[in-house]
């Protein structure tokens, strides 16, 4: 940190600077406070000589917007961006201020990271790439000054080439010139990065942390480019455990590097969160994080004038010196270099500012060139759409053919990135090697020096749309091209319900009315106002839909959702007028199952002689109804204690068996009486399928009335006790087989597939275990940051794939193996001003489709 200079602003926004932070190639770092000194953020400023290009300002807020967009993990929320103000103001974006240092600080100090720190950094940094990587974009984000390593796991600040610069500067023309740290083998065969280029750059970057320095990176600057083509990387001081790997990401070829997610895996199985916890870093790390963190409070605390700068006189000016160096004095504004030695080329080192006062210094210098890392070059900016798949308009196209995945957002009219045009002769090769060895005097390793052009040769197409991405190859780890993509009109409210109705419609209810979608083309094929607030959509029978109302059943026309029939709860129950049915508890081969309930007279009883009659009572009477949907008729009813309100209760299935129907309440309406009389434990009830009559009410263990709780048609009950998964045989209560958990691991809800169980916790781990004995498969984390709640788990209709939806992403493993086959991340609207998606996702199965909804917008993919 140091102190601000004249020229510095003293707010952005709503925030007061204190001190300037860092500094990049493209942008200035400024610790600031907003309504309150504890309210610490770091604003990241773009560079007053690089902010007037348009080229800058299109690329420096589509990089902001990428960070936006995949805020969460480890990735810190923005704040604030500034970036379509007037041209003579600085873009900028404000994030929440998190005491860390860069990898490169932290190596300065402490030296080499511990192997175990090495997997933790490695994991965070992964299972990020992983959310990027998910929609076909690459990030190019990675260098060591760009990777923070703060207390609780890594951070990543650079979500893109400006971001990571090693160098960037304004040309003629109005054009940007920006150099990278690293450069792939691909780039130099004169190929364009894809997300296997993160993976090569993130193996530099392991081998970085856990020896100091990086490989390939010795040797003469001219012959950079040459040694990432066709050298074999110097990994023997890389630890054994941690080599073989990062040998697979250095892989020249990028088909054989590993996928992001693979990679997360590897390294930390349990995510990088849970592994690091009780503390990551080496204890000097540790205390210099806590300084940093002490010394900005303290600072952002003091009085505004402890921040200001003060012009010294001439004769006042301090520059530091050394015994090689003779002392300079100067004037104030007068830069002072140091002298070269005799023999040395290339540029003077950077002088020592003596226009601020210096506080607590952790990097006092200007930016300068890693010397322990290879410089080369950045990839070209592409024109076209950007990140995660397009939205479909309402009624959506089918995808016969497949469509280019798409770069991570860049605003439209994307900026074109181009070189000089080289020779006729020479192609992109000669050219990418010549530019690094012409630059080798500039940083070391060279650099292949690409432009952002000022934007004129841009132009949009006709429809105003940017131009499509070129087509890239399949990688591994990418979702399969959707069948098609339909998004749910934004004038309609959000869908409550979705739900596949015999495999051939996708039916939605809101609050206006249900539709249906094709399965086959993605289409909207009828609407329904009738079945508006519909809570399920389940097929009854060949050729009809049926859809439980607020206040009645519907049975809809599966070709044009006409209604076909209708029975009101008021008068369609014999014996129970004025009937007020809750949710449907579950259904199965055409009769499902649901609470209701009605008020009933209990007269007074006849009084004794000489005494006066008492007065009737309202009592509420609640049923649990068995009901035919196919020939629209009562099947039984059985009375059930009335729930909380008093209402009936909700009850949720666990288990549909051969000859009765297993079901628990939801705890959240047993009463105060059912509560002590369970004594905190979970009430199992089974009710015969035939005749409704209850047949047993138990409790299992110590699983308790929230727990998760699945059961199979064989009489096993599966439950979470725990941070472990308990199987019961049931009615009898007797454990036949325990599933240890992870600390912290709070199991969900089971799922069946054959003789398989398929498992989630809230650590964001799924697995596979014989139903069984209980038998361990396989056990795989989905790489999301944990959020308290298991993600939920569906098979595919087939069997073949275990889909995991969370908040956050989707991710295919295949059933029998564990093997992760893809990660889909919907980051949300394309435009950079658009709204950020927060909704989670959910995943319904339909034979050979999976269909993967997040809010409005629904993706039919292929599955096994």
């Amino acid at each position: 940190m140091e102190a601000l200079r004249q020229d510095d602003p003293r707010r952005f926004g709503p925030y007061t600077v204190v001190v300037r932070f860092r500094e990049t190639a493209a942008a200035v770092q400024y610790l600031a406070y907003g309504t309150a000194p504890d309210d610490l953020v770091v604003i990241t400023a773009a560079r007053p000589a690089l902010a007037a290009l348009p080229a800058f300002r299109r690329r420096f807020q589509a990089e902001a917007h990428t960070a936006e967009r995949l805020a969460g993990g480890w990735v810190a929320k923005r704040l604030d961006t500034r970036a379509d103000g007037p041209d003579d103001e600085r873009p900028w974006t404000a994030a929440a201020y998190v005491p860390a240092l860069t990898l490169a600080e932290a190596i300065d100090i402490a030296g080499p990271l511990p192997e175990r720190a090495v997997r933790i950094l490695g994991a965070g940094i992964a299972e990020t790439l992983s959310r990027v990587h998910a929609t076909g974009a690459v990030l190019q984000g990675l260098a060591p000054r760009t990777v923070l390593l703060a207390e609780d796991g890594p951070r990543l600040t650079a979500f893109g080439p400006l971001g990571a610069a090693a160098e960037a500067e304004a040309r003629p023309g109005g054009r940007l010139s920006v150099r990278l740290g690293y450069l792939t083998p691909e780039q130099v065969a004169g190929e364009e990065a894809g997300p296997a280029s993160d993976l090569f750059v993130l193996g530099l970057l392991l081998a970085y942390a856990a020896t100091g320095s990086t490989p390939l990176a010795d040797g003469p600057a001219d012959k950079a480019a040459e040694r990432i083509a066709t050298a074999d990387p110097g990994l023997d001081a890389v630890p054994d455990a941690l080599r073989e790997l990062v040998a697979r990401c250095l892989a020249k070829d990028p088909a054989d590097r590993p996928g992001s997610g693979a990679v997360a895996a590897e390294l930390a199985l349990e995510g990088a969160a849970g592994l690091a916890k009780g503390g990551w870093l080496p204890d000097r790390l540790t205390a210099a994080v806590a300084d940093q963190g002490a010394r900005a409070r303290m600072l952002a605390a003091a009085p505004p004038e402890f921040w200001e700068p003060e012009v010294p006189d001439v004769q006042d000016a301090v520059v530091p010196v050394t015994d090689a160096v003779p002392q300079h004095t100067a004037t104030p504004g007068q830069q002072v270099e140091a002298p070269v030695p005799a023999g040395a080329s290339g540029p003077p080192a950077p002088a020592r500012d003596t226009r601020t006062t210096q506080l607590g210094i952790i990097d006092p210098h200007a930016p300068r060139p890693d010397r322990a890392t290879t410089q080369l070059t950045v990839a070209p900016e592409h024109s076209g759409p950007p990140a995660g798949l397009p939205a479909a308009p309402m009624n959506p196209q089918p995808l016969p053919v497949p469509v280019p995945a798409a770069p991570l957002p860049v605003p439209g009219p994307a900026a074109q990135l181009s070189a000089s045009a080289p020779p006729a002769a020479a192609g992109r090769r000669t050219l990418l090697i010549g530019a690094a060895a012409a630059a080798a005097g500039l940083l070391v390793g060279g650099g292949a020096v690409l432009a952002l052009g000022s934007g004129d040769e841009a132009k949009p197409s006709d429809d105003g749309k940017p131009a499509p991405s070129p087509s890239r190859p399949t990688v591994a780890g990418l979702p399969p091209q959707p069948r098609w993509i339909y998004t749910h009109p934004a004038a309609e409210p959000s869908p409550l319900t979705a739900a596949v109705w015999n495999d051939r419609l996708l039916v939605l209810t809101d609050e206006t009315h249900a539709s249906a979608v094709d399965l086959r083309t993605g289409r909207r094929i009828w609407e329904s106002p009738d079945a508006a607030n519909g809570q399920a959509a389940v097929a009854a029978g060949k050729d009809l839909c049926f859809i439980a109302g607020p206040s009645e059943f519907l049975w809809l026309s599966a070709k044009d959702g006409k209604v076909a029939h209708r029975v009101a709860y008021a008068d369609g129950f014999d014996g129970a007028p004025h009937l007020s049915v809750r949710r449907l508890v579950g259904t199965s081969e055409g009769v499902i199952w649901f609470t209701g309930s009605h008020e009933v007279t209990v007269k007074a009883p006849k009084p004794k002689k000489g005494k006066k009659r008492g007065k009737d009572k309202q009592v509420v009477k609640s049923y649990l109804f068995g009901y035919d949907i196919v020939e629209h008729k009562e099947l039984w009813r059985t009375s059930v204690p009335t729930g909380r309100g008093p209402v009936a209760p909700v009850y949720r299935l666990t288990a549909v068996r051969p000859d009765s129907v297993v079901v628990r309440q939801d705890h959240l309406t047993l009463t105060p009486a059912d509560v002590k009389a369970a004594k905190g434990k979970a009430l199992f009830r089974s009710f015969d399928r035939e005749t409704g009559k209850l047949q047993w009410t138990e409790k299992f263990g110590t699983v308790a009335p929230e727990a998760a709780a699945t059961g199979d048609a064989d009489g096993l009950l599966f439950a979470a006790v725990g941070d472990d998964l308990r199987a019961f045989e049931t009615p009898g209560g007797k454990p036949k087989w325990t599933l240890n958990g992870t600390r912290g691991s709070v199991f969900g809800p089971s799922a069946e597939s054959d003789e398989l169980l398929c498992t989630t916790n809230r650590n964001q781990e799924v697995g596979v275990v014989d139903r069984e004995t209980g038998r361990l498969r396989w056990r795989r984390s989905t790489e999301a940051a944990p959020n308290g709640t298991p993600p939920a788990i569906t098979v595919s209709g087939t069997g073949g794939t275990l889909l995991v939806a969370g908040p956050a992403q989707t991710t295919a493993f295949a059933t029998a193996d564990g093997r992760r086959l893809w990660k889909f991340q919907d980051i949300g609207a394309q435009d950079p001003k658009g709204a950020t998606v927060t909704a989670g996702y959910q995943v319904l199965a339909s034979g050979e489709t999976a269909v993967v909804r997040r809010d409005h917008v629904f993706y039919a993919f292929p599955v096994d």
